[in-house]
């Protein structure tokens, strides 16, 4: 209980102390908005890095090579812990936003460094503004910042493997053409999950696949691209899982 309490804390206090850093980098961003934009990410990478600390979790990163630094990308990976945000953004060379879910938007401060940081919240029971949120994420990438959607649409509480993707969630790629970067992450649902309230220190397995360019795959994959690229993270799962 003492890593959970610790890291809560840690937590806490971060977003205490972050409310006068907010302001002056609004100021900033007045004045330059890409240097409060990456000022914004590094801090925040490196509280998520300090929180990671705190929980003992000991990470391998495999293929982090295959990530480009000179693009926008939509990152796309399964999804079985909240620690899989605070451990794949705490690696993003370059401004990223995250799609969330709504109820994300009533956490005080926290949803304010989410907006800050680009991140979008999507109500999926409302097909018009899950759209809208999407729109939203073309958007983004149009301007240069990458993406990160997790397309099984809730963190996998089962013994599958991964929950079926939402082909809803490539739009993204599909209609800027950029380059969709898959993640397989194994382990991090031991992390707390596992065995909630309690943080253990765990091995965590973070797999960056090659990017896969949409416009490069035949008609019919692209037409199901979601079940293609869950066939890449499930490779990687499979291949790192029995490792954890």
């Amino acid at each position: 209980m003492l890593r959970a309490i610790l890291a809560l804390l840690f937590a806490i206090l971060y977003l205490i102390i972050g409310i006068p850093v907010l302001f002056v980098e609004w100021i900033i961003g007045k004045f330059n908005r890409q240097a409060a934009d990456i000022s914004q990410l590094r801090m925040v990478q490196w509280a998520f890095r300090v929180i990671l600390f705190i929980c003992g979790t000991k990470l391998t990163i495999i293929g982090e090579e295959n990530v480009p630094k000179d693009q926008p990308v939509l990152y796309i990976g399964n999804h079985r812990s909240y620690f899989d945000i605070i451990i794949t953004y705490s690696r993003c060379p370059r401004l990223t936003g995250y799609v969330a879910k709504d109820s994300m938007k009533k956490v005080p401060l926290l949803s304010t460094w989410m907006t800050r940081l680009h991140c979008l919240f999507i109500n999926r029971s409302d097909v018009k503004e899950a759209l809208k949120t999407i729109l939203a994420g073309i958007d983004n990438i149009k301007n240069g910042i990458s993406m990160c959607i997790f397309p099984e649409g809730t963190r996998n509480k089962t013994d599958d493997l991964m929950l079926p993707f939402k082909e809803g969630s490539f739009k993204m790629a599909e209609k800027t053409g950029c380059l969709i970067v898959p993640m397989a992450i194994s382990g991090s649902a031991d992390i707390l999950e596992a065995h909630f309230p309690k943080v253990k220190p765990v091995h965590v397995i973070v797999e960056y696949g090659k990017p896969i360019d949409p416009k490069s795959l035949d008609k019919d994959t692209r037409k199901k691209i979601g079940a293609h690229c869950q066939g890449v993270i499930a490779g990687m799962l499979e291949k790192n899982d029995p490792q954890i």
